[in-house]
């Protein structure tokens, strides 16, 4: 897969409403639950005991926490997009979020991105990305929402 390459705030401006594309998929397993789930203190049992979420949860087994899948987002944006001649780049914010399903243990997930928007700040760049995760299987969506980002630009020399 070959990456969208911006340089600028233009590139992104020219690229709105465009599907940037989809990544690769990530398995995420019951290790990864449970290093997550000790990183942000959040221990349910229907992420962390396999036993009793086979027992219990209407799933039939553990599930991957929604802020998690959400957290690859970053991951999966570079393996989309690169972007050069930064100073810095930071996250701005989340315009609207939706999880749509759980994520089973063992999943393997992707994202498909679009460009929902983009603005000059000057030198800087607000990009609202569409994001769209799925599992690999049936490619259900299991989280959509709109992720926006602020890219700090080296000056350009005119």
């Amino acid at each position: 897969m070959q990456k969208r390459l911006f340089n600028n705030v233009d590139d992104f401006i020219s690229c709105v409403g465009e599907t940037l594309g989809v990544s690769q998929c990530v398995e995420i397993n019951q290790d990864m639950i449970n290093k997550f789930a000790e990183l942000t203190m959040d221990q349910q049992w229907i992420h962390t005991d396999p036993a009793r979420a086979k027992e219990r949860s209407p799933y039939g087994t553990t599930i991957a926490h929604g802020y998690f899948v959400l957290s690859l987002f970053t991951h999966f944006l570079d393996e989309i997009i690169e972007v050069r001649n930064l100073r810095q780049v930071l996250n701005y914010g989340i315009d609207k979020l939706t999880f749509k399903t759980a994520v089973p243990v063992n999943s393997r997930v992707r994202m498909e991105v679009s460009l929902k928007s983009a603005r000059d700040l000057g030198d800087i760049c607000k990009a609202t990305f569409m994001c769209r995760f799925e599992t690999e299987d049936n490619n259900d969506s299991v989280v959509e929402g709109s992720i926006v980002f602020l890219y700090y630009f080296n000056e350009q020399n005119n």
